[in-house]
């Protein structure tokens, strides 16, 4: 969403939330929405650096990233 808002300010738009009442057009507005914007940022990049780090360890044990058969 961090970079979805960066293009529209590089195109003159700003982006105001209607529920959260986060306008960044206003200076504490984008500070408002960085604060929020890192942490969800942060938890994205910890289930990515997570799962890559699982896949490496299953394939150095022989398995291949695939889904068990389901059998009816």
């Amino acid at each position: 969403m961090v970079a979805t808002v960066r293009r529209l300010e590089e195109r003159g738009f700003g982006f105001r939330s209607l529920t959260e009442g986060i306008d960044t057009t206003t200076a504490s507005g984008t500070l408002v929405f960085h604060v929020f914007g890192a942490p969800a940022q942060f938890v994205r990049d910890l289930f990515r650096e997570r799962t890559m780090a699982g896949l490496a360890a299953a394939r150095a044990h022989g398995r291949v990233g695939r889904l068990p058969s389901i059998s009816g």
